[in-house]
């Protein structure tokens, strides 16, 4: 595959790595596929350039006969190749950024490094001492969810990493690497990536989007967060320091709207988490057992070395000087007992000798600490930082339960599941009929009884069982795993405090709750406001959830309440612009009433990948946040492709969470503001979002046949019948845009090169205020010296640098009412026109990116391999909806999702 024309400026070595990598791919797609789909595959990428350059000329108008020639056989493998092409490409750009990351860091120009952030600490007047502090109490955490515009597989993922090792390893070995061993080797895994499906033939099941989740805790997370933590323990000689960043995962427990997960699932998922860490920690204490030679009669040891060497039932004789290795015998021997324990699978080596299973990660810990304090003790301070050191770290990271894993239920649910024990057990006819007064009532009293309301022996409705048992099986991960391994439970669609204290109900029935000790119970509910309705009344809502003396007393427990704000909800309710200020908005709102009840907020940032869901860069976007609303603990979710981009590869992992971190030190130790100047152009914002809600929801809600254009003129009815994901793309049967999910929504306007939800409003807005005699000069001013507006225009700006109203108009082309589709997309290309106007205003900039070069390179180095694929798609969606059910269609289909998704890298 020929990559297009290179940009000069743009740096040699991603300009040859990326032509190396074509051109590899080039020659396996002639050797495998033969030269006739080669040609063809050049031809439509020509095309496709002529085509973006002038849509009416001749060179163009091939573009629309080669397609529609195209035989089927011919049209998936062109989608075949220019998504492989795309994942090629992204391991190219990868490899740019991590050599423009070191670059930058060894010149101490980043913010968002530990030098880098430390120094800027230190120019704002705080200490070591100060840092020390706020991440002794600090939470971090990056939560992995399931997400349907991820639809490559494990094995592609796995393709891509052994193409990036290869090009890594020449790397490390320099003027020494050999070249044509190192091509040869590039070649043999281009091709596996060539003749691997790209895609699944069948739907995703929840077990599939566990093992995903699993494969980057195992294979990235488990290597980089202890690394991460030991660096930050000695650049702020805090030896020990708590672990602050914690790894989550919403994929087993995550039930709202998917009625494939039950309380199998559940310990399912654990169990999977389990099994890999366990292996990690048995391969370690095995090389650690190889290592830890040293002889009694040799060196000294401690008396509690000695005391675990003698209980141990290691009884060989080639041992007997050897108290280290006895140990780890021991050690071996206990976490080997604990596996099948906590996976219901035997060790994968099995021990020498039998032992008691560990009763908990504390005490695989303590025996690992009475190892590294005698080599210590004994031997100096060779031994702080050494592999045991690491596994040390990695047990205070990961526990036995690997990542922290979350419920989440629809509001809904628990109100009927509620109302259906409180009629069985005879004490409230009709619950769901209560006004919110007498429900909290009827909750308080059960609170504090001791009595349950479950009868075994009754008839309750199916749904209540299945709640039930998914409580139970969450009880018994507790129980086996720990207080990590549970610790909140989401209710999405909160708009009550009742809605919360139904939660605690139903913990109550599975004694997770117990009225004698509310302050005991491991679980917190937090409410997910979602909608700008749900955002405008969080504050009210809060409040009266933290007068209930059950909340309140699981909040005092832990010195936090959690709250999750939805990001794609609201955007799909509001747009871009007004999603993100009444989040803003609802921050400080929210943490008034925790500053007021004595508690500290915990933020919960429900992000998607594309920015009309809330993505961007993450450092950016907690410097943005408002003034104390961080304070040292933040959680994040990471979903779909984004987590391949962010967590696939360690050394990408490794920064991005070294700048989340910094971020949050940033955020939390920065002077205050200027209240002044946030009120003065708050009062802008406001006006802003105003204006941008109703330009949105004039096009979106009120416009006639909006909802068909929509549904004609994108992919999403082929990214809801595909089944890309394990749950239903809409909560209910309805084609209502308000019932469909945020993430369909958003990756179907992605994929048609529209990208609405991330810009639409910001013109009109822009242009009424500047209309009603508010200065230009305001708002660039605002840009320039304010993180939350400044954050806001470059993730407008880089998501209308993918954005294609060239190709769009071809997607709007898929609508049979041709009238409907030239109404429909004038408005949305006259609304382009004008955003992109006010954003080149406000910036100063003459083109889009104009302030970030790098990012504007990156992007126009690959747009001539997705636009292709874009064509494509369509063609491929015309046949579909004509009729054509052959199932290399929806293969062709689901390559051309899969490689727009990789190109344009955060699309859902």
């Amino acid at each position: 595959m020929s990559p297009a024309a290179p940009l000069p400026e743009y740096g040699d070595r991603l300009r040859d790595e990326v032509r190396l990598l074509g051109g590899l791919l080039g020659e396996v797609i002639r050797d495998e596929g033969g030269q006739d789909l080669y040609d063809r595959i050049e031809a439509v990428r020509q095309a496709s350039v002529a085509y973006h350059r002038d849509p009416a000329s001749n060179d163009a108008s091939r573009l629309e006969a080669l397609l529609a020639a195209l035989s089927l056989d011919d049209a998936v493998g062109l989608a075949h190749g220019f998504a492989a092409f795309s994942l090629l490409a992204n391991v190219a750009e990868d490899r740019a950024g991590k050599r423009r990351a070191q670059e930058q860091t060894a010149a101490g120009a980043r913010a968002d490094t530990p030098d880098g952030a430390l120094q800027r600490l230190d120019a704002a007047g705080a200490s070591r001492a100060d840092v020390r502090e706020l991440l002794a109490g600090a939470l971090i955490s990056p939560v992995l969810t399931a997400h349907p515009s991820e639809v490559r597989r494990k094995s592609v993922i796995d393709r891509i990493a052994a193409v990036s090792d290869l090009l890594d390893a020449c790397d490390q070995t320099g003027a020494a690497c050999d070249i044509d061993a190192r091509n040869a080797g590039l070649r043999r895994q281009v091709t596996i990536l060539w003749a691997t499906r790209l895609v699944r033939r069948t739907g995703l099941v929840v077990q599939d989007e566990i093992d995903t989740v699993v494969s980057f805790l195992d294979r990235v997370f488990l290597h980089v967060a202890p690394a991460q933590l030991a660096d930050w323990r000695r650049r702020l000689e805090a030896p020990d320091l708590a672990p602050f960043i914690r790894i989550g995962t919403w994929v087993g427990g995550d039930r709202d709207g998917n009625p494939n997960v039950d309380g199998a699932v559940l310990t399912a998922a654990f169990r999977s988490q389990a099994r890999a860490v366990l292996r990690f920690y048995l391969d370690e204490v095995n090389a650690l057992g190889a290592e830890l030679s040293l002889s009694g009669s040799l060196s000294a040891i401690s008396p509690a070395l000695r005391a675990l060497a003698e209980a141990s039932g290691d009884r060989s004789p080639h041992r007997a000087d050897e108290p280290y290795r006895r140990a780890l015998s021991e050690i071996y021997a206990r976490l080997a007992a604990t596996h099948p324990v906590l996976t219901g699978q035997p060790a994968p080596r099995a021990p020498s000798f039998a032992a008691e299973p560990y009763a908990g990660p504390d005490a695989f810990r303590a025996d690992l600490a009475v190892l590294q304090d005698s080599l210590v003790s004994n031997h100096g301070a060779v031994f702080e930082d050494d592999r045991l050191a690491g596994l040390i770290t990695a047990a205070d990271v990961f526990g036995f339960h690997m990542a922290t894993l979350d419920l989440r239920q629809n509001s809904d649910v628990h109100e009927r599941v509620v109302a259906d024990l409180l009629k069985v057990a005879g004490v409230c006819d009709d619950y769901a009929a209560l006004e919110e007064d007498a429900r909290l009532t009827v909750l308080a009293a059960e609170l504090a009884s001791g009595r349950p309301l479950f009868n075994p022996y009754a008839a309750c409705a199916e749904e209540t069982l299945k709640e039930r048992g998914i409580l139970q099986a969450a009880a018994e991960a507790l129980r086996l795993f720990g207080p990590q391994a549970i610790r909140t439970h989401i209710v999405s669609k909160t708009d009550a405090a009742s809605d919360l204290l139904e939660v605690y109900l139903l913990l109550k029935e599975v004694g997770l709750y117990r009225p004698s000790d509310p302050a005991a119970c491991p679980v917190q509910a937090a409410p997910l406001f979602e909608t700008i309705d749900d955002l405008r009344a969080s504050r009210p809502t809060l409040e009266r959830l933290l007068r209930e003396p059950s909340a309140l007393a699981v909040a005092r427990a832990r010195g936090v309440q959690e709250v999750m704000i939805g990001y794609s909800d609201s955007n799909k309710d509001g747009s871009y612009l007004t999603s993100t200020w009444e989040l803003h908005e609802a921050s400080q709102a929210l943490k008034g009433v925790t500053d007021a009840a004595g508690l500290r907020l915990q933020l919960f940032h429900g992000r998607g990948g594309a920015v009309g869901r809330g993505g961007g860069s993450s450092f950016a976007a907690v410097i943005a946040q408002p003034q104390g609303t961080v304070a040292g603990r933040i959680r994040v979710t990471e979903q779909g492709e984004v987590i391949a981009n962010k967590y696939g590869e360690p050394e990408v992992a490794r920064r991005n969470l070294d700048a989340l971190t910094c971020g949050v030190l940033l955020a939390s130790l920065r002077p205050p503001e200027d209240e002044t100047f946030t009120a003065r152009h708050g009062e802008t914002a406001a006006a802003l979002s105003r204006a941008s809600m109703a330009a949105y929801r004039a096009l979106v809600y009120e416009t006639d046949g909006f909802v068909d254009y929509f549904r004609a003129a994108t992919p999403i009815a082929e990214i809801a019948d595909l089944k890309i994901g394990s749950r239903p793309a809409s909560r209910t049967a309805s084609t209502a845009i308000e019932d469909l999910r945020a993430i369909p929504w958003v990756f179907s306007w992605s994929q048609s090169r529209v990208m609405l939800p991330g810009w639409f409003g910001f013109g009109s807005a822009v242009t009424e205020l500047l209309d009603g005699g508010t200065d230009m000069d305001e708002l660039r001013t605002m840009a320039r010296d304010w993180p939350f507006f400044r954050t806001l225009i470059q993730n407008m700006e880089m998501v209308m640098a993918k954005a294609d109203m060239t190709i769009a108009r071809r997607y709007a082309s898929l609508v049979p009412d041709s009238a409907l589709a030239e109404r429909i997309f004038a408005a949305i290309e006259g609304e382009w026109d004008r955003t992109r106007a006010a954003v080149l205003a406000i910036t100063g900039q003459a083109a889009l990116l104009g302030g970030q070069p790098e990012l504007d390179r990156l992007i126009r180095l690959r747009m001539p391999y997705v636009e292709p694929l874009n064509h494509v798609q369509i063609e491929l969606i015309r046949r579909r909806r004509a009729g054509d059910d052959d199932p290399r269609v929806r293969e062709g289909i689901l390559l051309a999702l899969n490689g727009v998704a990789a190109g344009l890298r955060n699309s859902g």
